[in-house]
């Protein structure tokens, strides 16, 4: 922009000019007066013949040299001096007497940092300007039309756009030699968000509705006097009453309540709302009128023109009453209603208010709203709230959720000239609407989302996956066991029990935040229940899946996973109604005519208490606990999970111990060990090193030092350290001294026994022996035959039931392997023989390094013994199982 500065010669001082800065050449068009800063220091210099005042720490940036000071005075003495405007003749000027405005006024808002610390004041071209202007009583003059074109009365300048005016009006003011310098300048300035043009500042009439004065006090702090005469009390009266979630909003909306300015409720548009205002030009009072029949009654022009349309421009324009004062013909004001004051009673206005109450009553207030918090405290949270509390004096609503914004990945908002924007289409057809739902759910409703392919990504991989994955895991076996819900059993194993008390838990724990309009602990729910349903009760499961006889056992593993499935997709089914639907389909209604036809037409679920077992599930835990120790302490040893160790040891406190003792087996099947053991001792697992801490032991005993190290060295570390461990000093004799070492002079470092890794967490430890000898060797090298297997029957493309007769050629070492772990082989791979040799030419043939040895594995499908559906294809159950 041009940085103008120029001269406004003072009345009363000959030659004497006040050095005034701006960058809208177009508001000076405007000017009523100039304000400096109280407390800031000002200078009259010397230059070229005549005299400047400007800031005193703008000297040097407004002139090529330094000129001569005359005189320094503060802000304070020059409040009050009359100088003639650049603009005074134009006839705008002339009609408010703008001449006998102009004087110098105070304001704290002046800087020094730009310009000349003398700011031009144009209370009708700035929001700023106007309120100072109406404090120190300056008259406004208006510039420019809702085009952004000089009006009449701004001589040369009208019908001139504003975007074209900075040069001629620099040029004009040369001519009058008022200009003393234009620059180039760079500084912030506000630009439309959608087109990038300049915005400018215009000064219009408009209609508020009063809020009343802003008292200095908390609403706590006034009488009911105060508050009924004063409607922004009222309405702070009426938006505590209300639920905010988060609870911070309502300080935000009170806050803005507090503080805010009167509502403008209009808008200088042709679309919208047409507020329903008369205005007389004969008196300049107005008429409100309240609703159609109204109108009708009062209109003497115009009437046959509206009728049967509705309240809208033009029609209702055309629409005459006669002034309730002076009896003129008076016409609608030409003004739309703001949006918001439309938004504002559709509590109302949706219910037949004005013409049943009665039938209102019975939905007022509705339970909740939701919306933009950062967005509608100051739009339609407050438009309700003050129309309602306006009509009825009470809030519209009872709980509010206010959610935080949606970002795009880059953390800005979304905007297509960024590049960052995704389209709805698009978000669907790539990430799906399920994972779009999900990501929306699983985030804080008062925290911005960050939005993007790679979130719903992240969302799939860690919830709908593993959602899907037991799905299909369940169709997959129940197709080849035929198993319904008919085949329900009646008994359950201790892990059947945990997981349907868990499941009763979810159902109270989903139930309870809905309750509460809190959809993200929901989901916090949801996703423990599907991580603990996938990796612990499916996958401690899976024998009880795979085994051939369809015994008690079975059907209990089928009962509870159905009963899980069907009852999380009912839950699931507000969050996910797309993916629940299809599931519910194949899972409930092909099985179930009578079932409901869909999945959100059954009843929410209700947590039965008697299949609550806290004990147990606190139990598990613990359980689920130590598993995930030993496995840590096997990934320390670097040995993988299928290679069987002799043991695992648990060391825990007595009531750890009591818990663990009946579910040991699941222990040990999880962390592959023959047998686990339990003890409160904590030496069971480790040794005990001292380290004594020479920073301390050092300058406390000096050449002693050394000697005091040997001799600990000697004692029992194990019995020291429980001492130490414990907050007890201890004694060690010293060339015939007794010193007392304390426990924080002395480090004591647990380190696992020989033969052993720990790993330690919450004062529970877990060890594994990680001696493997030849027999154990042997046993996870089958079962690292089996897996080859089990994954070449993938490649090969062989159906999950489908038996097969097994060849194999290896070395002496994996021979061995197979003449003692044949049968185990056999069984876990569906092998009906295993012949060692090269396979025949139909075999499907796979070559492997194990062992320093070659393993070539040959697979044939065997005669089938019985139809062996696999995937859901199979008659009554036709869903395909896939990726979500």
């Amino acid at each position: 922009h041009p940085g103008v500065t120029l001269r406004f010669p003072l009345r009363g001082q000959e030659n004497s000019a006040l050095l005034v800065w701006t960058t809208t050449p177009w508001t000076l068009t405007a000017n009523m007066a100039v304000a400096v800063h109280p407390d800031l220091s000002y200078v009259r210099v010397q230059w070229k013949g005549e005299s400047l005042y400007l800031g005193a720490d703008s000297v040097d940036r407004v002139f090529p040299e330094t000129p001569e000071i005359q005189e320094t005075v503060t802000g304070r003495a020059m409040a009050g001096w009359a100088y003639m405007g650049p603009f005074d003749e134009l006839p705008a000027a002339q009609a408010v007497r703008a001449e006998e405005a102009h004087r110098v006024i105070l304001w704290e808002a002046v800087s020094a940092a730009e310009g000349t610390g003398i700011v031009h004041i144009a209370p009708g071209c700035g929001r700023e300007d106007f309120v100072l202007g109406q404090q120190h009583h300056l008259p406004a003059v208006a510039p420019l039309d809702e085009y952004g074109v000089f009006r009449d009365g701004f001589a040369w300048l009208a019908e001139r756009h504003v975007y074209d005016s900075a040069a001629p009006i620099i040029e004009h003011l040369r001519g009058k030699g008022l200009l003393f310098r234009v620059e180039a300048y760079a500084h912030r300035y506000p630009v439309c968000w959608r087109c990038g043009n300049e915005l400018v500042f215009r000064l219009v009439d408009e209609w508020f509705i009063a809020m009343g004065k802003k008292l200095a006090k908390p609403l706590e702090a006034l009488d009911r006097a105060e508050v009924d005469a004063n409607l922004r009390y009222q309405i702070m009266e009426a938006t505590k009453q209300v639920r905010w979630i988060p609870p911070h909003g309502l300080h935000q909306e009170l806050d803005w309540l507090q503080h805010m300015d009167d509502w403008m409720i209009s808008k200088k548009r042709y679309w919208g709302l047409a507020l329903p205002i008369w205005e007389c030009p004969a008196c300049g009072g107005f008429d409100v009128i309240g609703g159609e029949e109204e109108l009708k009654r009062r209109a003497v022009v115009g009437w046959a023109a509206f009728e049967g349309h509705t309240p809208h421009r033009p029609w209702i324009d055309a629409v005459k009453i006669r002034c309730s004062h002076c009896g003129a013909l008076m016409s609608r004001i030409k003004d739309v209603g703001n949006p918001w004051l439309d938004a504002g009673i559709v509590a109302y206005s949706t219910l037949a208010y004005r013409h049943d109450r009665e039938y209102w009553r019975r939905w007022f207030p509705a339970d909740l709203i939701c919306e933009s918090l950062p967005g509608q405290f100051r739009n339609w949270f407050y438009s309700m709230l003050t129309m309602s509390t306006i009509l009825e004096q009470r809030p519209p609503f009872r709980t509010c959720v206010g959610h935080g914004s949606v970002l795009a990945e880059d953390g800005r908002e979304m905007h297509k000239s960024w590049g960052n924007a995704i389209w709805f289409d698009d978000a669907v057809e790539k990430m799906g609407a399920e994972a779009m739902r999900w990501m929306y759910c699983s985030n804080k409703a008062e925290t911005n989302l960050i939005f993007g392919y790679v979130g719903a990504e992240t969302v799939k991989k860690r919830f709908l996956i593993p959602l899907w994955n037991i799905y299909s895991f369940f169709v997959t076996y129940a197709n080849l066991d035929q198993w319904t819900p008919a085949d329900a059993a009646e008994t359950f194993s201790q892990l059947d029990r945990w997981m349907r008390s868990k499941l009763q838990r979810l159902i109270r724990d989903v139930t309870d935040a809905l309750d509460a309009y809190d959809a993200y602990n929901a989901t916090i729910a949801f996703q423990q229940f599907v991580d603990e349903l996938s990796t612990w009760y499916i996958r401690r499961s899976r024998r009880r899946f795979w085994k051939s006889e369809s015994d008690d056992d079975k059907k209990a593993a089928y009962t509870t996973l159905y009963t899980c499935l069907r009852t999380l997709i009912t839950l699931l089914a507000p969050f996910l109604p797309f993916l629940t639907e299809d599931v519910y389909q194949n899972l409930v209604r092909s099985v179930d005519a009578d079932a409901p036809t869909s999945v959100h037409h059954n009843a929410w679920p209700k947590a039965t208490p008697a299949l609550v077992d806290d004990a147990l599930m606190a139990a598990m835990d613990v359980v689920i606990h130590a598993s995930r120790l030993g496995r840590a302490a096997r990934n320390q040893a670097g040995i993988k999970l299928r290679q069987p160790l002799a043991e695992a040891r648990i060391v825990g406190d007595e009531a750890v111990v009591t818990q663990l003792r009946p579910l040991l087996p699941l222990v040990a099947d999880e962390l592959n060990v023959k047998t686990v053991s339990l003890s409160c001792q904590e030496d069971d697992l480790v040794e005990y090193q001292l380290r004594l801490q020479p920073q301390i032991l050092g300058k406390k005993y000096g050449a002693l030092f050394p000697k005091l190290q040997a001799s600990t060295a000697r004692q029992d570390a194990n019995a020291l350290a429980a001492s130490l461990r414990s907050g007890v000093g201890v004694k060690v004799e010293v060339d015939g001294q007794t010193v007392t070492l304390l426990p924080d002079e002395v480090q004591v470092e647990a380190v696992a026994k020989a033969g052993w890794v720990v790993a330690e967490e919450q004062g529970l430890r877990v060890g594994v022996n990680i001696v493997v000898d030849e027999a154990l060797k042997r046993e996870g090298l089958a079962r690292d035959i089996v897996r080859r297997i089990q994954n070449q029957r993938k490649n090969a493309g062989f159906r999950i039931a489908d038996e097969i007769e097994t060849y194999y050629a290896v070395g002496p070492t994996l021979a061995e392997v197979f003449a003692a772990h044949g049968a185990y082989i056999a069984v876990e791979t569906l092998s009906t023989a295993l012949h060692q040799g090269e396979p025949p030419e139909e075999a499907y043939v796979e070559t492997f390094d194990l062992a320093g040895e070659e393993l070539r594995i040959g697979l044939v499908r065997a005669e089938a013994k019985k139809e062996t559906p696999v995937d859901a294809d199979t008659a009554g159950k036709k869903h395909h199982v896939r990726s979500p």
